[in-house]
């Protein structure tokens, strides 16, 4: 048709027939027609489901279907002096495509960003770099140039809907409102989600790192915290921000419980949680860094002090000699009826102390262990060491029972019920089973 001066027909001829078979392969790869609006009323769900699919497709119509199609326009108008005749002929046949594929990824782009979009917005910015060298090498004509533009920009917004949405999650956490204390001083679900979230970025690292150039805005409040991490990373610099803004947000939900021992639990299963979560992910903890690493371990560690400080202080004051003794005293020295008074003391202040603290929980086993030594270690010895000097002034008197009313094994059993979180009751059917 060409050699016969029939090039204009066979042009049309070409675009008409390769064109339909373009848009039946395109279609083929599930790539649906979405507007922005379309976008945004989708659940993210079903928007998680389309990306992934987006990207599979996406492979294969640059590196395969629009490759291909390119080669045989070139092979087909091949010797034609008529310029760009081919390059024409093959933008026209996968115009229509290619302008459906990139749209999606522009409505994904613009569309409303959220902490959850986060992560398939880098799986998009991963798979377009990617493409980018493909698209500029199949779509390198001139009259192509609408194409190449489009897929520099999708790059350039994604780029900015993940800082955006990083900034957006920050400020997220640091005025997160739930104001009902966690039963039993547990772990936080804000905890968790932040540092599952704080996880998940550190598997994009390499992405991350050449998107975050600048570092987070923390205030003179915090500058003094920061000064000594400048050699880090923006991105490190933003995920030790978010642990310490995360931590500001725990301490002001502390304050809601009216127990100052169930505030210093709190502060300490969730710090121990942040702690464990660093240190459960190579990358995270690399980019956090061992040195503060140990600044949140002694946080956690200064919060278990505290609480025992908070807890037991006047628990063991009830264990001391002062204000035993009577000068003067025919025989022992030590008044009865004071000794009644602080054996009384300590028993009604134990019972509460075990009866509440049971009901308390730490989740995480080695810890909870860990935090029960700790106090037997103060308890148990003072205890024994109390009972030794003074129990035959009770037992030499009238009902003794109702004064020592715990065997040192008494306590040491009684301690194990603690941070159980369930009534006292429940653990003592479970030890008879």
């Amino acid at each position: 048709m060409i050699s016969a001066g029939y090039l204009r027909e066979c042009i049309q001829v070409y675009g008409s027939v390769r064109k339909s078979a373009v848009d039946s392969s395109f279609r083929r790869l599930g790539i649906e027609k979405l507007s922005i609006g379309d976008i945004q009323r989708l659940e993210w769900d079903a928007l998680e489901s389309k990306i992934r699919r987006w990207i599979r497709a996406a492979k294969v119509c640059v590196r395969i279907l629009f490759a291909s199609e390119k080669k045989l326009c070139e092979q087909i108008f091949d010797g034609i002096e008529t310029a760009a005749v081919d390059e024409a002929c093959f933008v026209e046949t996968v115009k229509g495509p290619a302008v459906q594929l990139f749209n999606f990824a522009e409505a994904v782009s613009i569309s409303r960003r959220s902490p959850e979009k986060m992560f398939k917005i880098l799986d998009l910015h991963d798979a377009l770099v990617d493409l980018m060298p493909d698209i500029e090498s199949v779509f390198d004509a001139k009259s192509a140039d609408s194409i190449r533009v489009q897929a520099a920009e999708i790059l350039s917004r994604l780029a900015e809907a993940a800082r955006g949405i990083l900034s957006e999650f920050e400020n997220a956490v640091l005025r997160e409102p739930s104001k009902i204390p966690v039963p039993g001083g547990t772990i936080h679900p804000l905890t968790r989600y932040v540092m599952n979230y704080i996880s998940l970025i550190s598997d994009y690292k390499q992405t991350l790192i050449e998107l975050i150039m600048s570092k987070p805005s923390t205030g003179s409040r915090y500058s003094g915290e920061f000064a000594e991490l400048e050699s880090k990373p923006p991105l490190a610099l933003h995920l030790i921000w978010i642990i310490v803004i995360l931590q500001f947000n725990l301490d002001g939900k502390s304050k809601l419980y009216k127990d100052v021992s169930l505030a210093h639990l709190f502060m300490m299963n969730n710090v121990h949680y942040i702690v464990q979560k660093v240190k459960g992910s190579t990358e995270l903890r690399e980019m956090i860094g061992d040195d503060y690493l140990r600044k949140l371990t002694g946080k956690f560690r200064q919060s278990a002090t505290n609480y025992q400080r908070a807890t037991w202080v006047g628990v063991l004051y009830c264990l001391r000699d002062e204000g035993l003794h009577v000068s003067g005293s025919f025989s022992s020295g030590v008044s009865k009826s004071a000794l009644r008074e602080r054996f009384k003391s300590f028993n009604g202040m134990f019972e509460e102390v075990h009866r509440t603290q049971a009901t308390w929980l730490i989740p995480d086993t080695q810890l909870r262990e860990e935090l029960r030594i700790s106090i037997s270690e103060h308890l148990i010895p003072a205890y024994r060491s109390f009972l030794g000097r003074f129990r035959s002034h009770i037992e030499s008197g009238r009902h003794p029972e109702n004064y020592i009313k715990y065997s040192v094994e008494d306590l040491e059993s009684a301690v194990l019920d603690f941070f159980e979180g369930c009534p006292v009751s429940q653990h003592s059917r479970k030890r008879s089973q």
